[in-house]
């Protein structure tokens, strides 16, 4: 339809039908308090609980990043992000929500992280299924994805790890527990650089139930604002929590979340004797109190930086799994100078966690909801195209993988739902008379 009669804000409503958040991560939620305050979008908006209440918080701390310390004009504010939010309608597991009289959308469970779906729509007979970030495995705080054979057109999935297949979670956890107790009984610090919601909840549950299991008093500490909000929010929502974390609930009659060996962060830790874990903020090392943290502990070689997840190129966290010996960071607040070099004689390491569906996770999703097509988007192009040639291949099926803004034409028949009624005479008509 031609909607240019229309202001801007009224255009976009009526082209939209409506707006899904699967998760709360900000590539998936960080332009939608822009989408709503600033363009005007007024159409639905709809999230499950969980995803509304750590939103907000990330959302809030993205501003802060974005406006207090980078200066960003014509930024969404902190009433922005409530009015936004206060527009979200909540859907909950398994619940099919009519959009309009033609539109419906029915969200499973998709792991990765606390609150995520993978939303199924239909509308006139044509199903889609887009799975937002998903995660197969089940881990400590949270299960497998759940969904059931569909037989959509087509498939929407993410490929962020679509050429790995990852090696046993056990096998990681017993060796970043190996790596983390070695450092500590020798009398080292480990520093544990994480995003604070999501993975830095699954390693602190890690290490809670082996410092329980063996009678570690060394200290744990957890620095981050937005993390331990989130950690109520993680308590609150234990309904979402995998299956494994619920058992443990029920035979300790304690929540799985509640921590008994993790303390608030103290600053003197930068300067006191002594093992310890530190859990900080950012997960690439490239500001914050991890940053604090390397400045004081890099030169120890008793000490160890541990990464439980990938740093892209261009951070410090990249450079030093490099294996740079010595960094240029920026200065503490106060200092002389704009930056600082130091040695570097930490062990560094890096082993990674992920909470994305793997090669082996994504070709299961096909088998098990039967699209007629796939489209691959979240990831690497090279990468794509490999799996690409994979579900070509073992299905069968028509596979695509759009750039940004690039069209993609999908077959599927159009069906419109009719009542047909069968006509029923009162009476038979006499036979006609013979000649």
């Amino acid at each position: 339809p031609d909607f240019s009669a229309l202001a801007p804000a009224d255009q976009l409503t009526h082209a939209v039908d409506c707006v899904i958040i699967t998760h709360f991560h900000l590539d998936h939620i960080g332009a939608l308090p822009h989408l709503t305050e600033k363009l005007g979008y007024r159409g639905p908006v709809y999230m499950t609980r969980p995803t509304r209440a750590i939103g907000a918080i990330l959302l809030e701390d993205y501003r802060h990043v974005m406006v207090d310390r980078k200066g960003a004009l014509n930024f969404y504010s902190s009433a922005d992000i409530a009015a936004c939010m206060e527009r979200a309608t909540l859907i909950s597991l398994g619940e099919t929500v009519w959009i309009d009289d033609e539109l419906r959308i029915t969200p499973y469970y998709a792991g990765h992280v606390l609150g995520a779906v993978m939303v199924y729509a239909e509308c006139r007979g044509q199903r889609a299924l887009y799975t937002g970030d998903f995660n197969t495995t089940s881990d400590r705080h949270l299960g497998a994805a759940r969904i059931h054979r569909l037989d959509p057109h087509v498939l929407i999935t993410e490929s962020t790890y679509v050429a790995s297949v990852r090696e046993s979670k056990r096998t990681k956890e017993a060796e970043l527990l190996q790596a983390i107790h070695s450092t500590v009984a020798r009398g080292g610090k480990v520093l544990i650089p994480s995003f604070a919601v999501g993975r830095a909840q699954e390693l602190l549950l890690l290490l809670d139930s082996y410092w329980e299991r063996i009678g570690l008093t060394v200290p744990i500490y957890f620095c981050a604002g937005v993390g331990r909000q989130a950690n109520l929010y993680f308590r609150h929502f234990a309904a979402w929590a995998s299956i494994n974390a619920t058992e443990i609930a029920r035979a300790s009659a304690r929540n799985p979340l509640a921590l008994r060996h993790v303390r608030p962060f103290d600053k003197r830790v930068f300067t006191s004797g002594g093992p310890c874990v530190l859990f900080a903020t950012p997960g690439m090392l490239q500001a914050g109190v991890a940053l604090q943290a390397f400045r004081a502990w890099a030169s120890g070689s008793q000490n160890l930086v541990l990464f439980p997840a990938h740093c892209i190129k261009g951070t410090l966290g990249h450079t030093l799994l490099q294996g740079a010996k010595s960094v240029v960071v920026g200065a503490p607040r106060g200092g002389p100078s704009a930056t600082v070099s130091i040695d570097v004689a930490c062990s560094v390491r890096q082993i990674s966690f992920s909470a994305h569906a793997d090669a082996k996770g994504i070709l299961s999703l096909v088998r098990k909801v039967r699209p007629s097509a796939v489209v691959l988007l979240h990831g690497d192009r090279r990468k794509m195209a490999q799996m690409k040639a994979h579900i070509t291949s073992l299905f069968g099926l028509e596979c695509h993988t759009p750039l940004n803004g690039e069209a993609t034409k999908i077959s599927a028949a159009e069906a419109f739902p009719l009542r047909v009624y069968q006509h029923q005479p009162t009476a038979a008509a006499p036979p006609a008379a013979s000649p």
